[in-house]
């Protein structure tokens, strides 16, 4: 685990000056060092209130309070929406497949285009459990329409 201290150089420039926060993973499963390719805190109660609190730490300056995005960032509820509406299950499920893959590679490299940093990476600031569990928090705050 990181120190605070080691977060200090890591700064979103696009949004200000901002230092992650640690998040405290360790009433979580611990999930190893190769990377799930799917959302293994997918429904834990206590990776959801893990995820709450890192996301409100560390998200919500840009992606908005309870992950409701005033314009500034993505909208995170409506980043599986499309998953939703499928009705064959199988597809369902690959499409989620999908969107954590997605959501890990945004999470792990961030986002950078023309060369200004929008979402700074977090690869090594947070462990896989800490993105996972932001991850499972997102999926209760999910917009169906």
């Amino acid at each position: 685990m990181m120190s605070v201290s080691s977060l200090m150089p890591l700064a979103a420039h696009a949004h200000g000056d901002v230092t992650p926060q640690a998040v405290d993973t360790k009433s979580l499963p611990p999930l190893g060092e190769k990377w799930r390719e799917e959302n293994p805190y997918r429904g834990n109660d206590e990776a959801v209130k893990v995820g709450t609190s890192a996301f409100a730490q560390n998200c919500a300056r840009c992606h908005g309070i309870e992950a409701v995005s005033g314009g500034i960032a993505p909208d995170l509820r409506k980043l599986d929406r499309d998953c939703l509406g499928l009705k064959n299950e199988a597809k369902k499920q690959a499409c989620f497949k999908d969107t954590d893959k997605y959501f890990l590679t945004s999470i792990r490299g961030g986002k950078v285009r023309n060369g200004a940093v929008y979402m700074p990476p977090f690869e090594n600031v947070f462990n896989q459990e800490a993105m996972w569990a932001i991850k499972a928090y997102l999926e209760t705050r999910r917009e169906t329409r």
